[in-house]
């Protein structure tokens, strides 16, 4: 198996709210500091990635946020500006006027352009060799598969000329389990670990790209064994302690309860994940940041949790 460093593209997706981001940002971050010059991606312009790395908002032109590891946000009309101009040898691209009215158009009437602009800017950098690693914050797990099966799509329809040649290397790249992999990040509960599943499992019969890890965010810690919980009940109902110590324990005794009850309940969700991947997945496990905000300190701390999963 591929280690997950090794590839030269990475697409990390999950549902919305399941903390894709916050993995996408440490693997880059973890990349860098293992001393892979690495370009992190971010298909949703409007998105916050630039927080998890406390520097400035990101553009298309990517910039240096860390010591080896760059940043920039897609824009699918920036993509096709530099397309036209690479492929055409258009040096004017940048002065005509109404690209986007040209790129709306385009897009509207061709259904897999929009798609193939995102993805195929990422692929293209892979393909330039210019980065040893690119980490792809990618759209979540409803619109991913889409956005990877387009150059398939178009290879179905074209079957000859310069349109099919440029999805030829596309496929070729996205295809191959050594240069691409994708990540699905899900948390510890029903609905996060139901679409992971699924999403698995398209990707397998829709898609040509490799599954090439699950990372299960928010993993909450053992705290309490069975003997504890026992001294948790004792105390509840007031055993060992006066009244006013009983109610002073009150809460405390409720929150290690919830404590153990969600440990417990997100437990048996990672058993049903487990059971229904493939047993040779890679399944990592990001214990729960108690952080207030996303910021470096916690992307560092995210790293280094990834690294040791990884065994670095």
């Amino acid at each position: 198996m591929t280690d997950l460093l090794d590839r030269k593209l990475l697409f990390v997706t999950g549902k919305g709210g399941v903390g894709k981001s916050t993995v996408a940002a440490a693997l880059a971050l973890l990349a860098a500091e293992r001393g892979k010059r690495t370009l992190v991606c971010e298909f949703d312009a409007k998105g916050n990635l630039a927080d998890f790395f406390e520097s400035g908002p990101t553009r298309f032109q990517p910039r240096e946020v860390a010591a080896g590891l760059f940043a920039m946000s897609m824009d699918p009309e920036e993509s096709l500006k530099e397309y036209l101009t690479l492929q055409l040898r258009l040096p004017l691209m940048a002065r005509i006027g109404p690209l986007a009215r040209i790129f709306e158009f385009v897009a509207t009437a061709a259904p897999g352009v929009r798609e193939i602009l995102t993805v195929g800017k990422v692929v293209w950098e892979v393909r330039e060799a210019r980065w040893d690693l690119v980490v792809v914050d990618a759209s979540a797990t409803g619109h991913i598969v889409g956005q990877l099966t387009a150059p398939q799509a178009i290879n179905e329809l074209v079957q000859v000329g310069a349109i099919r040649q440029q999805t030829d290397w596309l496929v070729d790249i996205l295809s191959d389990p050594v240069r691409t992999g994708l990540v699905i990040v899900a948390t510890p509960e029903e609905m996060p670990v139901n679409e992971t599943i699924e999403l698995a499992e398209r990707l397998e019969n829709e898609t040509v790209v490799d599954l090439a890890a699950v990372v299960v965010n928010r993993v909450l810690p053992e705290l309490f064994g069975r003997a504890e919980e026992e001294v948790f009940d004792r105390l509840a109902g007031g055993a060992e302690l006066n009244d006013a110590l009983a109610a002073d324990a009150a809460p405390i005794v409720e929150g290690a309860r919830l404590a153990v009850t969600l440990r417990r309940s997100r437990a048996e969700h990672l058993d049903h994940l487990r059971d229904s991947l493939p047993s040779d997945l890679p399944l990592l496990y990001l214990p729960y940041l108690f952080v207030r905000s996303h910021g470096m300190r916690s992307t560092r701390q995210a790293a280094a949790a990834l690294g040791a999963e990884l065994g670095y």
